[in-house]
Formats: structure tokens, sequence, C-alpha cells
């Protein structure tokens, strides 16, 4: 089953249970996608967005609730806080597995070794080879620090 598809199966049975996190978080969600949908036509894409674009709208979602949820709690604001966490945690249902810090530091380790990187310069090119292998699975961010260790 496609992830929109499922993403709209899971709407139907979150509001016939009540669910009103999940609710809000799955519309919150096909809102998204939808604007990715327009944008899409704009470009002459009549199908709407793909899947890899869909991955990237959560990834992207997660990362601004971690972000909010931890500026909530300096904020004192824990209740908002925990509603960012489970806002999150349904989002990340929706994505693959991401990867431990420990898998990041051997991926990044096998690209730089792969593409026999050797200094700053090269750390575009293992960059763009871990993003184009590990969609929405890594944290780049993180990746990129690793990247950049092995690189100096």
């Amino acid at each position: 089953m496609a992830l929109r598809e499922r993403i709209s199966d899971d709407l139907k049975t979150a509001m016939k249970s009540r669910d009103e996190v999940r609710v809000s978080t799955l519309r919150l969600i096909q809102a998204a996608i939808k604007d990715r949908d327009i944008a899409a036509r704009d470009k002459d894409h009549a199908e709407g967005c793909e899947e890899k674009e869909i991955q990237q709208i959560l990834t992207k979602m997660s990362k601004q609730r971690e972000e909010s949820a931890g500026a909530f709690e300096n904020a004192g604001r824990l209740e908002l806080a925990e509603r960012e966490r489970e806002e999150q945690a349904v989002i990340r249902s929706y994505m693959p597995r991401q990867m431990s810090e420990a898998e990041i530091q051997a991926a990044a380790g096998g690209v730089v070794s792969e593409l026999e990187a050797t200094g700053l310069k090269d750390m575009g090119r293992c960059m763009q080879a871990l993003k184009t292998r590990y969609p929405g699975q890594m944290d780049f961010a993180k990746a990129g620090a690793c990247v950049k260790d092995m690189l100096k």
C-alpha cells in the first residue's frame, strides 16, 4: 500500500476511534502533501508528489516537532512539549527506521572509503552519496559531522 493511501486509511481509523492527537497530526500531514501536490502540478507533474517527496515532508515535520518540543521544554511549557512529542511519534510511524549513531558512522566510513575522499573538498560528494543511498533513514546533520571528522 502506498504511503499516501496508508495515511488516509489511518486517518479514517483514528477518526472512528476519536484519537485527537493522531487525527490532527494526520490532517497536518495530508495538508503538507496536498501543498506539495499543488506545487508539483505547477511544474507539469499532474500525478502530484512522489513517495520520496512524502518522506522528505515527514522528515521535515518530525524535525520541526523535535525543535518545538525542545523550545517548549526550555520555556517550562511541559504540556506543549509532550504534545509535540506525541505528534512526532505519529509522524515517525510513517518514516523508515532511523539509523543509530554507530550505523551512521559505519555508513559514512563506507562512503568515504568507497569514494576515496581525502579532504573537506570531497565532503559534498560524500553527503550526496549518503542522501541517495539512505533517504529518510538518517539524520544528515549527524552524518555530516561524522564525514567532516573523517575527512579532517
